[in-house]
């Protein structure tokens, strides 16, 4: 659901955090198709080189999701990694600005809910938007123009894009207030898509949850008495 408004309106009380319990897993490689050397991490991590791994090539997150950077303390271009597998820098971005992957930490996802505020200028003003539970490919075919200046996350974690259909620089929107386009590292004051970031505690789709196998019968220590089988008829003779 997306609609233009007034003012934002702000959190209701009692709204759920989530987050609790939350597990992290992501495995680096240093080359292409998960080839060379491996380091493992369930915490951030300020510069991989420190880890050993001179590049990262290819990954694998196995519970997440994560925000990998392109510069080490959590700095430059960013990149969102959900669970599952990227054989290549270029499956985890399509910016072709940078193949570098130096710094990473897990990603922040407080709420199943999702309420995201764009405003045409910096400091929550001029045109504005909201977007409500929802995933935009294109803001102009909501009728929205393609300079966002500042954001507000008021439930849930985003990602906005560069240009329409999720392409181009990735932007990260945690629970928060974005005054300035400066405030989540870009360049410009361009977005043109946003999308969910959805974590697997609340939303189970691609994640299998095996069952607890049904437990053996238990023998019934007194046994009801087996009646003898009945006799069988003979055939008569002719």
């Amino acid at each position: 659901m997306t609609e233009q408004q007034g003012a934002p309106q702000q959190l209701a009380a009692g709204k759920s955090q989530g987050g609790a319990g939350a597990s992290y897993k992501v495995m680096l490689f240093q080359f292409e198709n998960f080839q060379g050397k491996k380091a493992e991490f369930s915490s951030e991590c300020k510069d991989v080189n420190e880890k050993g791994l001179e590049k990262v090539a290819s990954v694998i997150v196995e519970s997440g999701p994560w925000v990998a950077y392109d510069r080490h303390g959590f700095k430059g271009e960013q990149f969102i990694l959900e669970k599952g597998e990227y054989p290549r820098w270029d499956t985890w971005t399509n910016s072709q600005n940078s193949h570098f992957l130096l710094s990473l930490r897990p990603l922040k996802v407080d709420s199943a809910d999702h309420k995201l505020h764009l405003f045409e200028n910096p400091g929550f003003s001029g045109q504005q938007i909201e977007v409500v539970d929802d995933d935009v490919p294109s803001l102009w075919g909501l009728g929205f123009k393609d300079r966002v200046a500042s954001v507000k996350a008021l439930n849930g974690t985003w990602v906005g894009y560069q240009y329409p259909g999720y392409r181009g620089r990735q932007f990260v929107f945690e629970r928060g207030d974005f005054k300035h386009w400066n405030d989540w590292e870009s360049p410009t004051p361009q977005i043109q898509s946003v999308r969910r970031v959805r974590d697997m505690q609340w939303h189970k789709r691609g994640c299998f949850i095996p069952l607890d196998p049904s437990p053996a019968p238990v023998p019934d220590p007194d046994p009801a008495p087996v009646p003898p089988p009945a006799p069988s008829a003979k055939a008569g003779h002719p």
